[in-house]
């Protein structure tokens, strides 16, 4: 297929889906799960209003958010899912009242016959809309006003500082008073009960909920649907038919790389000079190192929080960093090192690839950096201020913690790395502009190097789309944008184009081979990856509609990525090709590692809780940090490596590094990834799968079933696949100070330009 017809594609791909996208964007705001002004029992008590519900949501974000357990699923894992939970202990109230009311005895002492029909009654009661819309009323029982009198009371228990809470705030590592005044703490509450009025109430006009029966609860009556069942088969057809039909194409189209015999006899970058912009990328990745060595501490500090409650060791931890502190910088630091790498890279590549340096480019290039820094340290110190609920609701809006998983940082924060992000944007395009002139057979590749360079900048503003009351639904809709979208959509595209510059720079890949394989990677990538954001909202109050096309283009994604394995065998074929290339082992090795945990990670491990019928009962558990760590680390941050890596090499071709440290580094890295994963998250998700089909998603996450023995066990065999990986981050950054202190470094290539192929 010539390259217009891939443009043709590409452009049809992107506008179609992201018409669709926008079209069932604007149905969830239509149909999102309503706030009502006003909830009051049948005899006039005002219980909630909107005002409580909607400030209810502020305080839950200032104390972390989805960092502090989870809502619909979506968040951390130690601490239950608060809609959940909320909605079973509700239900368990009433039912316990009723069966007291007319028996006289508790509900689990009743008979078979007598409990199905108060089950019934319970059903009948709570899965009824009695919302409003005219009036935007929402009525309900004087039992069930009681019920939530209770469960208000138990969560000021865990939050605050009663004695009854002590036990369930050490299982759920939240420390005393996260919460300090009892307004605040109501405000929550409303929120709590907001959220699980959702999952439990039919939309009107359907028989099932607003979150389409999630989560799995026997006794409220939310059972897997029909059409879980249905698109779930559906996506499996259609992943074995895409994965039949990429085989086929990439068995008739798949073409050999350059031919040893025309393969550079000498590294082509032994010619290259950087300019006063690339070598000052360096520092970027001084900060990405240091980053990460953060980021792994913080990463076990919130991993132990998951065995010794509040306490690191019998250090009382979080008293000045809570769980939900720890976690929010784990997450939040991977995020800024890996971007931080790629976007230093593009940064890199630029000049090199155009071979002009613009007036002012370096200047620019320091600037940036410091801009990161602030943002960096900035964000950070405004989400501890948040959590430790020091800023009102204005001031942790825009400086403090937004509560939304990967887009923590408060608004202000966000809005100055946007702003940096066009900065980057604008680097990168006057830096390359040249090149557009004078290479005529590079123009299809450079074109995608800056549509992906645009798409980073621009799609990271769909975090601007909500406001500090937006309905969950909504944000939830828009922060899937940022997180789905940008991380793990152009991002990737944009790394996909950077590989191919690198490789045809070096002479491994032809221009235009490349530039075919990129356009169609990239169609193929996105005709699944953009509409299958949707499989992130299958449950998060959006229309039955999402949840057919989340299944059915989540498949897809999986399709190009079960052929990555076929791509990491020709970048290991690559590093034998010449001599020469055993300087750039490293750097290719963790491109091989990319597309191992591509495969494994994004393909298998993403696959397994995609399909509408599996994530209906594993959202929440631990089979998703299976995929998060596997697929963001494994992915991205492996890419990350190799792509620093590379620039290093590029910034001092001539250098021959030593490889004890560096080799140590990349396998102990690959070695305690998988056993963090293998002996401990994925068997842990396994059993609350287990637990979740038979008796709940309420009761895979709670304290009675995550406290087990056998489960601490096996939380605590985490430490050896955590100590092997840390080991490894560790020898990385010694590495990479090596570099400049010259202790990784054995010798120099004695060989004049004048005598170098690129050198004429």
């Amino acid at each position: 297929m010539g390259n217009r017809r891939l443009w043709l594609l590409f452009t049809f791909v992107v506008v179609a889906s992201f018409a669709v996208l926008g079209y069932y964007g604007s149905e969830i705001y239509r149909q999102a799960p309503p706030i009502p002004t006003q909830v009051v029992t049948t005899t006039g008590e005002v219980i909630f209003t909107s005002e409580q519900i909607k400030d209810g949501q502020n305080v839950w974000q200032s104390i972390g958010g989805q960092q502090v357990g989870s809502i619909w699923g979506h968040g951390a894992y130690v601490a239950p899912d608060w809609s959940a939970d909320w909605l079973h202990r509700e239900a368990v109230f009433m039912v316990n009242e009723i069966a007291q009311s007319q028996y006289q005895k508790k509900f689990d002492d009743l008979s078979d016959e007598e409990k199905a029909a108060i089950t019934k009654r319970l059903q009948n009661e709570i899965r009824k809309n009695t919302y409003n819309a005219e009036t935007g009323v929402l009525t309900i029982s004087p039992i069930r006003a009681a019920a939530i009198r209770e469960n208000s009371r138990h969560y000021s228990e865990i939050f605050m500082d009663g004695p009854d809470g002590d036990k369930l705030r050490d299982a759920y590592a939240i420390p005393k008073n996260a919460i300090k005044s009892a307004d605040r703490m109501g405000m929550m509450n409303a929120f709590f009960f907001w959220t699980s009025w959702a999952c439990v109430t039919e939309r009107p006009g359907h028989d099932i909920t607003y979150t389409n029966n999630w989560p799995p609860d026997k006794l409220v009556g939310n059972e897997a649907t029909g059409s879980l069942l249905l698109w779930t088969g559906f996506s499996v057809i259609l992943l074995l038919a895409g994965i039949a039909l990429l085989a086929w194409h990439h068995a008739v189209t798949s073409a050999e790389g350059v031919p040893a015999e025309k393969l550079p006899k000498l590294d082509p970058l032994l010619g290259l000079q950087p300019t006063a912009s690339m070598s000052a990328t360096l520092k970027y990745f001084w900060v990405v190192c240091a980053l990460m060595v953060v980021q792994v501490i913080m990463g076990a500090i919130t991993a132990h929080y998951g065995v010794e409650g509040n306490g690191l060791y019998g250090i009382p931890l979080s008293d000045w960093i809570p769980y939900s502190l720890t976690r929010t910088w784990h997450v939040q630091i991977g995020i800024f090192w890996i971007a931080t790498s790629w976007l230093a890279t593009g940064l890199f590549i630029a000049p090199a690839v155009s071979g002009y340096e613009p007036k002012f480019q370096a200047a620019g290039v320091h600037f940036l950096w410091v801009c990161l820094l602030i943002i960096v340290v900035g964000s950070l110190a405004g989400q501890w201020f948040a959590v430790m609920q020091k800023l009102g609701f204005d001031m942790n809006f825009w400086f403090g913690h937004q509560g939304y998983e990967y887009v923590d940082l408060g608004r202000f924060w966000q809005s100055f790395l946007l702003i940096g992000l066009f900065l980057w944007l604008f680097l990168m395009a006057r830096a390359i502009w040249p090149a557009f002139k004078k290479q005529e057979e590079n123009r299809h590749l450079l074109t995608m190097f800056m549509i992906a360079s645009a798409a980073i900048a621009l799609f990271y503003a769909a975090g601007f789309m909500w406001g500090r009351h937006t309905n969950l639904a909504i944000a939830e809709y828009w922060r899937w944008w940022v997180v789905h979208l940008w991380v793990e959509g152009f991002f990737e595209v944009f790394a996909t184009v950077v590989i191919a510059f690198l490789f045809t720079r070096m002479g491994l890949i032809d221009t235009k081979v490349a530039t075919t394989s990129v356009l169609f990677s990239t169609i193929v990538f996105l005709a699944g990856g953009i509409l299958g954001t949707f499989h992130h909202l299958y449950f998060t109050g959006t229309p039955t509609a999402v949840l057919a096309l989340g299944a059915t283009f989540s498949a897809l994604e999986v399709v190009p990525l079960v052929l990555l394995g076929i791509e990491g065998y020709s970048h290991f074929k690559v590093s034998k090709a010449a001599k020469w290339l055993e300087a750039y082992k490293w750097p290719i090795y963790f491109f091989i590692a990319v597309a191992f945990w591509n495969l494994v990670g994004a393909g298998i491990f993403g696959f397994l809780i995609n399909p509408p019928i599996a994530l209906y009962y594993m959202q929440g558990l631990n089979t998703t940090p299976v995929h998060g760590h596997t697929a963001l680390f494994g992915v991205y941050g492996m890419l990350g490596i190799g792509l620093m890596l590379f620039v290093l090499k590029g910034m001092a071709a001539r250098n021959v590094w030593k490889d004890g440290v560096i080799r140590f580094a990349f396998w102990s890295i690959n070695i305690g990834l998988a056993l963090m994963v293998l002996i401990s998250v994925l068997p842990i998700g396994f059993l609350q799968t287990l637990a979740s089909v038979q008796h709940g998603f309420w009761y895979a996450r709670s304290a009675e079933f995550m406290q087990q023995p056998g489960m601490d066990t096996l939380r605590w065999l985490r430490v050896i696949g955590d100590t092997i990986f840390t080991v490894g981050i560790l020898a990385l950054g010694w590495f990479v100070i090596g570099l400049k202190a010259g202790f990784s470094v054995k010798g120099t290539v004695d060989l004049s330009l004048e005598n170098h192929p690129t050198g004429k």
